[in-house]
């Protein structure tokens, strides 16, 4: 197996500094855990010495070797699944991920998700994500969620989108934007959704609104972008535009659900808005069904590239399912 050596030699400023922590500075492309799974397996020596813990403390003047092995072959197999790549470098994929695709293998679900099509779409322009020859997802999409997302091909640049989408913003370098059709019109057309997210206690498979002290922060903004009425004529589905504050689990869902305007279609958070339907016209109403997920989609997405600190910024327009859905609410107005 092929293998590179790294040989650095500590400065009177590193001394004391912890061994993992020091070689992450050190070299970039490498990430911290990746360099503490390495030390496990004695790839880090000093003098003819293996270094055993990763909070070995740096001794200036002493020089330390690195062994880094050859990414291993993902484990998940590289399947021909069409992708719409909206830009793609050495570094990273921005991808506009239809509805209905996995993004990760779990169960039930280990063939036929993104990161197949992604490991057989870059082939050997993976280098390697904590050793192993796979794509580095730093966020997802829920499966019936539609639109933009960026995936990381090398160590590096996986750190650095992580460290991005860990500020959500706060930052100033990342942004996300999603479209969705919610039932009803809020009181304000712009508002800020500010409550903390936790597990369900009735159903664990599901996000709530909890209390602070069990949940985690959660702030969505939102600002309403249209208004669409119901067979009667009256304001009754939202074409909203959400920014998040943060990046939960289900968040947008979950959060226009508690202000009791949840996502159109959606299977989980809305099925108590279900009859609501029925004030639709009949060609609304069926665009609905034709549409089977909940109508939401990431349309903006906002980075800064890990390598040339680049700002970078993408839109996707919406899909033709949310898109014809639109056309048959705006027909109620004929």
């Amino acid at each position: 197996m092929n293998q590179t050596s790294r040989q650095l030699v500590a400065s009177e400023d590193d001394a004391g500094e912890r061994i993992d922590r020091w070689l992450a500075a050190k070299i970039p492309e490498l990430s911290r855990s990746r360099i503490q799974a390495l030390i496990k397996t004695g790839a880090v020596t000093s003098g003819g010495g293996t270094i055993g813990e990763a909070g070995e403390r740096v001794k200036p003047g002493k020089s330390y070797s690195i062994t880094v092995p050859e990414a291993e072959e993902a484990t998940p197999k590289g399947e021909d699944i069409s992708l719409d790549v909206v830009y793609e470098d050495a570094d990273l994929i921005v991808i506009d991920k239809p509805a209905g695709l996995v993004v990760h293998p779990a169960p039930g679900h280990a063939t036929g998700t993104l990161v197949n099509a992604l490991i057989r779409h870059c082939g050997a322009s993976l280098s390697g994500i904590g050793g192993v020859r796979r794509p580095g997802i730093v966020h997802r999409l829920d499966k019936d969620t539609s639109g933009l997302l960026v995936v990381a091909k090398n160590d590096a640049a996986h750190k650095s989108l992580s460290q991005q989408f860990a500020e959500h913003g706060r930052d100033g370098r990342l942004h996300r934007a999603y479209q969705a059709l919610c039932w009803g019109v809020p009181d304000r057309p712009s508002g800020v959704v500010d409550a903390p997210l936790g597990r369900s206690q009735a159903n664990r498979k599901k996000m709530a609104v909890v209390a602070e002290t069990a949940g985690r922060l959660a702030r969505t903004h939102y600002h309403v972008e249209a208004v669409y009425p119901d067979a009667e004529g009256l304001d009754f589905v939202s074409l909203m535009r959400l920014e998040l504050e943060t990046g939960r689990t289900h968040q947008i869902r979950v959060h226009m659900a508690h202000i009791r305007h949840p996502v159109l279609g959606d299977p989980v958070y809305g099925t108590g808005f279900k009859a609501s339907a029925r004030r639709l016209t009949d060609e609304a109403r069926e665009a609905l069904h034709q549409l089977r997920r909940q109508a939401l989609h990431a349309a903006e997405l906002g980075f800064e590239h890990p390598s040339s600190g680049e700002a970078m910024a993408f839109a996707s327009e919406l899909p033709e399912d949310m898109t014809r859905l639109i056309e048959a609410l705006r027909q109620a107005t004929g």
